[in-house]
Order: structure tokens, then C-alpha cells, then sequence
């Protein structure tokens, strides 16, 4: 290289303006979020789905324009269960996605859907600042994840033929857990378990692959579930089955934002909280009327039911995850102290 080449060089990068080098990537940003739910607007559709909107608005609203997102609902994206794990590698920017869909990958994470675990929705949103969620929080870091909306909802049981209330009612029926866990306490109970992501199940339940399945009362409806179904058992007023299903950000993506973009995504991140559990109550209370409309036989749970079904996961679902690592019996041993 010449000397005059090499002068030129240098002084370029020497008057080239700092912010160039920390801030332009951030400037130029445009983030994918992916989810597999149906997709709306900002005020109307699958709740999960406008989320997803109002977080973007907001963000790119405070950021001035300097991050801006790019919704891909209905898995049109990639598929549902590669999300977790494009997210770990900063192939995926954001997902919103049931955590526990990726026990598979990282066994600790089935703590968000573990039956009889949480039973209520001021205890499951009580786990963020509590030792817990903190501990699962630098778990889910370690493994490249950024939680960046903690999300919870209650679930219910759609049927083809019969409603499922008690355990012995599952006996001999092909039934999708969700989960795991969800699956071994439906074992101990008697049925088949079916797994696959809640976007398959209208297909399989329709087919008759399927007899019943357990999700979230927003995905009973944004599904149209009630089209293949007979029976309903809600989540209103009591239930054994919530699912933890955050907004995450990849954290090699997070942390390549400069530290006032990490702020305004936290910090409205958390703001959609409120907006999540309003919105999967409504759900709770929704889906009955949706399934009563179409004829369907629509029953709640009593707590003595649901301490049947936590009595048979404490046996079967609690004590097969705190036996897989020191993480998961740690965690386990932490989310009882907020029962």
C-alpha cells in the first residue's frame, strides 16, 4: 500500500463522526417479529397478535424512528417450532411463542407450561420479580433469549365428544397436552397424548386424529376450534393449565442495539403487561360464549377438580422435571414457594 494510500485511509477513519460506528446499524434497523397466531390489526383480531403491533408502534413511536418492525403472523415467517431456537442464534429477531415449546431444546423452559404449577393469574405474573422468574431469567439469557414481555394464559379443553373435567374423564381419549408435562400428567390420567403446536390442532381435531385439546382460551377462539368441537371446559374461574408464552428478542440482536434502544424496548415491553392479562381474561370469559353459541356443552372447574389434576402432576409432570438437571429441581423448588 502507498504511503499516500495509507495517509488517505487513516485520515478517513479518523474524521469519520463517532456515531457512525455505535449507532448506524441501530439506525438503519428493521426487526422481524414472528408468531404463529392469526393476523389482525392493532385494535382487532387474536390479542397476542395486536401486542405484537402496539409494541412496535410504540417503539419505533420512542426510538424516533430508528427501530422499526416488521410483523410475520400466522407462522408465514418460518415454522412454529424453529422460532426458539433462530431466535438463540440471531437468525429471528423477536417471537412471541409459547416458552415451553422448546422443552425439547432446553428442558428448563418447560416450567412455563407445568400443570398445577401456576393457578392463578396474579401468581403467575407474580414469578417476574421474584426468585423464580430472576432465575429463569439469567437461564433463558445464558441460552441467548431476552424476555422482553411476560405474558401469561389461562387455558381450557376443547372436545369432540365429551367434556373433560375431572382426570378419569381423559381415560382412552387422544388428547394434545402442549407440553411435556402437560402430556405425562394426561398419560397418568388415561389418554393418548397428540403433540403438536396449536396452529395444527383445527386440522387434527377435524380429521378425528384428535379428540380434545388443551390451549389457551385465545387460541380456542382465534382458531375457530368451536367449529370441531362438542364440549368445552374454560379456564374463568379455575384452572390447572397456564401457559407462559413471553415476546422475546434475540439477545445477540439486543445487544447489538445501542443502550437507549435496549431502554424503550424494556421499558414498553413491560408496559404491554397490563394489556396481556386484561386481554387473556376477556379471552376466559369469551370462549364460553363463542362455544355455547354454536351449541357446544361448556363446563368450569371447581378448585377441588383442579387439585385432583395437581395432585397426579406433583407425582408425575413436577417430579420427571426436577429430575432432568439442577436447573429445572431449582426452579421447581422456586416457583413453590409462590404457590
Amino acid at each position: 500500500m502507498s504511503v499516500m494510500n495509507r495517509r488517505t485511509i487513516l485520515g478517513a477513519i479518523a474524521t469519520t463522526p463517532l456515531w457512525l460506528g455505535s449507532s448506524a446499524w441501530a439506525q438503519a434497523s428493521t426487526l422481524k417479529i414472528s408468531h404463529q397466531f392469526p393476523g389482525g390489526t392493532v385494535s382487532e383480531g387474536d390479542f397476542r397478535d395486536r401486542l405484537c403491533r402496539m409494541f412496535a408502534a410504540e417503539v419505533e413511536k420512542r426510538s424516533k424512528g430508528s427501530l422499526k418492525f416488521e410483523i410475520y403472523p400466522g407462522s408465514s415467517l418460518m415454522k412454529t417450532n424453529s422460532q426458539f431456537s433462530a431466535m438463540r442464534k440471531g437468525a429471528l429477531d423477536m417471537s412471541l411463542v409459547p416458552l415451553s415449546y422448546a422443552g425439547g431444546e432446553v428442558p428448563e423452559v418447560n416450567i412455563g407450561l407445568m400443570p398445577g404449577l401456576v393457578t392463578s393469574y396474579e401468581q403467575g405474573y407474580s414469578w417476574k420479580n421474584a426468585e423464580v422468574g430472576k432465575e429463569l431469567n439469567r437461564i433463558l439469557l445464558e441460552k441467548g433469549i431476552v424476555v422482553i414481555s411476560w405474558i401469561w394464559q389461562a387455558g381450557g379443553v376443547a372436545s369432540r365428544t365429551k367434556p373433560i373435567i375431572e382426570p378419569e374423564d381423559a381415560r382412552g381419549m387422544k388428547v394434545r397436552g402442549g407440553s411435556r408435562e402437560m402430556d405425562l400428567i394426561l398419560k397418568a390420567a388415561g389418554a393418548a397424548v397428540v403433540s403438536l403446536p396449536s396452529n395444527e390442532i383445527y386440522a387434527a381435531m377435524q380429521t378425528g386424529a384428535m379428540d380434545a385439546a388443551l390451549t389457551s382460551s385465545t387460541s380456542l377462539i382465534s382458531f375457530r376450534l368451536e367449529e370441531v368441537s362438542k364440549a368445552l371446559t374454560t379456564g374463568r374461574n379455575s384452572a390447572y393449565w397456564f401457559m407462559f408464552e413471553p415476546l422475546m428478542m434475540s439477545k445477540a440482536v439486543f445487544d447489538k442495539l445501542t443502550k437507549e434502544q435496549q431502554s424503550v424496548v424494556m421499558a414498553v415491553g413491560a408496559e404491554m403487561e397490563t394489556f396481556a392479562r386484561k386481554s387473556a381474561q376477556l379471552d376466559d370469559s369469551a370462549v364460553a360464549a363463542v362455544y355455547q353459541k354454536v351449541g357446544a356443552k361448556v363446563v368450569d372447574l371447581t378448585p377441588a377438580q383442579v387439585k385432583k389434576w395437581q395432585a397426579i402432576a406433583r407425582t408425575t409432570a413436577w417430579k420427571d422435571y426436577g429430575d432432568k438437571n439442577a436447573n429445572c429441581a431449582n426452579l421447581l423448588a422456586l416457583a413453590e414457594k409462590t404457590l
